[in-house]
């Protein structure tokens, strides 16, 4: 289990919860943490859109219907969710990028994105 006392942000702080409801995280722990088993870097906590969710959709992966085998409720816009970090950049470079909250962004993050990108989107 990961220490959340260990755990940075973007900015350089303690990681914040980004949600408990719906509860997310690769650990479905309500924060945005990662590890060597995350192979997706579901670290970029963000506050979704219906573009966005679409774009997701397009791009196989639907965050939409409920998988309760996955304790997936679904998401609906304005939920906040752990986004893989590179799903989170094609979205950027598609114009579709959703908001971020940057101190429930983890700092593994920044090494698929910049600080200024984030923040442009926060």
């Amino acid at each position: 289990m990961i220490l959340t006392t260990l755990a940075r942000n973007v900015l350089g702080t303690a990681l914040v919860p980004c949600s408990y409801d719906p509860l997310t995280g690769y650990y479905r722990d309500g924060c945005c943490h990662t590890d060597a088993h995350d192979h997706g870097s579901h670290v970029v906590c963000a506050k979704v859109t219906q573009a966005f969710l679409d774009f997701s959709l397009q791009k196989g992966n639907d965050l939409i219907t409920p998988r309760p085998d996955y304790r997936f409720a679904g998401l609906k816009a304005g939920d906040r969710w752990c986004l893989c970090a590179i799903r989170w950049k094609e979205a950027l470079e598609a114009g579709v990028a959703p908001p971020v909250v940057l101190e429930c962004t983890h700092a593994k993050a920044l090494e698929f994105v910049t600080l200024e990108q984030l923040q442009s989107c926060a």
